[in-house]
């Protein structure tokens, strides 16, 4: 019979804990979960809730800035471009470089990004006040400001 080294009783005891008391742990479950509900009930209209919001975000825009964009969203820029590159493949947004500053990058709905994008907002609409009962607007308002205080630069 082999012997449980006491230092890896410790760490499986230590990583069971983690597991089970970890906030980050718990939220992305949970913002996992969320996810799956908002990708299925928008699947009718071809959008995923990450697409859904990037082209509503880029629809209620007053700067068009793929910059702006990416601070509105907490995004990398990288990871934006790649997910804008996408869309623009599937012809629902268009990018454009500025004329007078070529590394700077407008970003816009199409019609077909628009027209998309206003049919997704039924169930988009119905998914949100679903899931606002169980998990409230202001509650996921104020963990998301909350937690953005911990972010460097931000306290």
């Amino acid at each position: 019979m082999a012997r449980i080294n006491p230092t890896r009783k410790t760490l499986v005891a230590d990583a069971r804990q983690a597991v089970a008391t970890c906030v980050g742990l718990n939220v992305r479950q949970a913002a996992r979960q969320i996810t799956r509900v908002f990708d299925e009930r928008l699947a009718e209209s071809g959008l995923t809730l990450a697409q859904f919001g990037l082209l509503a975000h880029i629809a209620a825009a007053e700067d068009d800035t793929i910059g702006a964009l990416a601070q509105r969203t907490g995004l990398e820029q990288s990871t934006l471009s790649r997910n804008l590159r996408l869309l623009e493949s599937a012809g629902l947004v268009e990018i454009a470089i500025v004329e007078r500053d070529l590394r700077r990058r407008l970003v816009w709905l199409t019609e077909n990004g628009a027209h998309r994008l206003d049919k997704a907002l039924p169930a988009w609409r119905a998914t949100n006040k679903a899931l606002a009962k169980v998990v409230g607007l202001e509650e996921a308002k104020a963990l998301a400001a909350r937690s953005a205080l911990l972010l460097p630069g931000r306290a």
